[in-house]
C-alpha cells in the first residue's frame, strides 16, 4: 500500500496580494538582465542622484570612536534633535527638540504618522501622480488613498479647491502633499498653501506634507513649509529626510516633525516597537548639518542645468510633452505610446542604441485612479550632463523604432 503525502502551501495575506509593486524598482529583473548581455543602462528610474555625499558625513561615520555600537533614543538623541531644531529654524520652521522624530527614512516618518492619526477604512486626500509608495504605505494599514488628479497641461498645479471639498467625505482624516513634488518636480505656491489650509482647517484635517526636496527649488522661487503657516500646529505633519538633500540615500534616516503633542506621543509608540534608528546614519545627520550653504548652491546649479537639458531635449522628441519642473529632480513626461509600462521593458529587453539603454518609471504606477499614466514617464535627471544627453538621444531613437513594434 502506497501513501501520499498532499503538500499544501498557506496562503499568503490579502493584504500583501494587494500591495502595488514600485514602478521605481519593479522594471530591475530585465535591467539586471540586460547588463548581463553587455548594454549599459541609463538609470532615470530612480532618485539616486550621482552627487557626492559631503565628506563631513562620511568622516564622521569614519572617525567615529564607539566601542559599543548601542540602541538610541526611540525619537533620536536629544542633540541632533536640537541641531535639527535650528536647522528648521533656518528654514522658517519654528520647532523644538520635542516636536522631532527621527525615523528611518522618511518612509518610516510617514507610517508612522498615517498609523497615528488614521484607522483602516479612514480616507486620505492626495493630488496625483503622487510617489508612488503613498499608495504601499496607506494600504498596509488599511487606509483609502482618494486621488484628486493634477495635469500635465498645467504643469500639475494644485487641482481646483472644489475638487478637494468634492473627495472629503465622513471618513476622510487627512490630505497629503509633497512640496516639491515627486514626481513631477512642481512646487507649490504659498496661495495654494493657504488653499489648503482653509481646507483643512474647515473639515478639522491633518495636512501631511513631504518636503524632502525642500532645498532643490528653482528659477527665483521660495519654498514655504506647512508648519511656517499660521494656524496648523495641532494639523500639520512635516516628513522630512535626509536622503535626498545630502545625497545620502543609503543612510535611511528622517523624521516626523509635528506639534500635536499627541501625534507625537501616539508615533513613539511606533517607534518604541522598532527601538530605535540606526546609529551610524544618525552619527552621519548630525555631522551633516554642518554641511555649507556653498554645497547647496553648487548642487542647486548642476540640477538646473540637468533640468533644462533634459526639458529641452526632450521637448523637441516629437509627440513628447515635458513640463518644466519648479523643484526637486524629476520630471513626468508624456511620450508618444499607448502603454509605458510595456514600452520601458522593451527599452531594456529588445532595444539599445550603440549598445546603451535607459530605464525609466512607467507613469501608471504614480497614480491611483485606473488607466492614468499609461503614456506617461518619471524621469530622475539624476546623471552628469553627458549622460543625460546621450539618454535623451536613446530615447528618441527608441521612439522611432517603438512605432513598429507598438503596430
Amino acid at each position: 500500500m502506497e501513501f501520499f503525502l498532499f503538500l499544501r502551501m498557506p496562503n499568503v495575506s490579502t493584504r500583501g496580494l494587494e500591495m502595488p509593486a514600485s514602478p521605481i524598482r519593479k522594471l530591475v529583473p530585465f535591467a539586471d538582465e540586460a547588463k548581463k548581455k553587455g548594454k549599459h543602462i541609463f538609470h532615470l528610474n530612480i532618485g539616486q542622484p550621482d552627487i557626492k555625499t559631503p565628506k563631513v558625513m562620511l568622516d564622521a561615520v569614519r572617525n567615529f570612536d564607539l566601542e559599543v555600537l548601542a540602541y538610541l533614543h526611540s525619537q533620536g538623541s536629544q542633540s541632533y534633535r536640537e541641531k535639527l531644531s535650528k536647522y528648521y529654524a533656518s528654514v522658517g520652521v519654528d520647532v523644538g527638540a520635542d516636536d522631532i522624530m527621527v525615523t528611518t527614512g522618511g518612509s518610516e516618518a510617514l507610517l508612522f504618522g498615517l498609523f497615528s492619526c488614521l484607522d483602516a477604512n479612514d480616507e486620505v486626500v492626495v493630488p496625483e501622480p503622487f510617489y508612488a509608495n503613498y499608495n504601499g504605505f496607506s494600504r498596509s494599514g488599511g487606509i483609502i488613498v482618494k486621488p484628486i488628479t493634477a495635469k500635465i497641461e498645467n504643469n500639475f498645479a494644485l487641482p481646483p479647491i472644489e475638487a478637494f471639498e468634492q473627495a472629503i467625505g465622513p471618513k476622510t482624516r487627512a490630505i497629503l502633499i509633497c512640496n516639491p513634488s515627486n514626481p513631477t518636480g512642481y512646487l507649490y505656491s504659498e496661495e495654494e498653501l493657504l488653499q489648503l489650509r482653509e481646507i483643512v482647517l474647515k473639515h478639522d484635517l491633518f495636512l501631511f506634507a513631504d518636503e524632502v526636496y525642500r532645498e532643490f527649488v528653482y528659477d527665483g522661487k521660495k519654498h514655504k513649509s506647512v508648519l511656517a503657516l499660521s494656524g496648523l500646529d495641532q494639523h500639520a505633519i512635516l516628513i522630512d529626510s535626509t536622503s535626498k538633500r545630502y545625497s545620502a540615500c543609503g543612510a535611511r534616516l528622517g523624521a516626523l516633525v509635528c506639534k500635536n503633542k499627541t501625534v507625537i506621543a501616539t508615533a513613539m509608540k511606533f517607534a518604541q516597537a522598532r527601538l530605535s534608528p540606526p546609529t551610524f546614519s544618525e552619527i552621519a545627520a548630525e555631522a551633516a548639518l554642518e554641511t555649507p550653504a556653498s554645497y547647496f548652491e553648487e548642487v542647486v546649479e548642476e540640477y538646473i542645468g540637468r533640468r533644462n537639458l533634459l526639458v529641452e531635449g526632450l521637448n523637441k522628441i516629437p509627440g513628447v510633452l515635458c513640463p518644466n519642473p519648479g523643484g526637486a529632480f524629476y520630471a513626468l513626461v508624456r511620450l508618444p505610446v499607448a502603454d509605458t509600462d510595456h514600452f520601458c521593458q522593451w527599452m531594456l529587453e529588445s532595444f539599445d542604441y550603440n549598445g546603451k539603454t535607459v530605464m525609466m518609471a512607467p507613469g501608471s504606477g504614480f497614480y491611483s485612479t485606473p488607466g492614468l499614466g499609461k503614456n506617461e514617464v518619471r524621469i530622475a535627471y539624476v546623471l552628469n550632463k553627458s549622460d543625460l544627453k546621450e539618454a535623451i538621444e536613446c530615447i528618441a531613437k527608441a521612439l522611432e523604432v517603438y512605432k513598429e513594434v507598438e503596430v
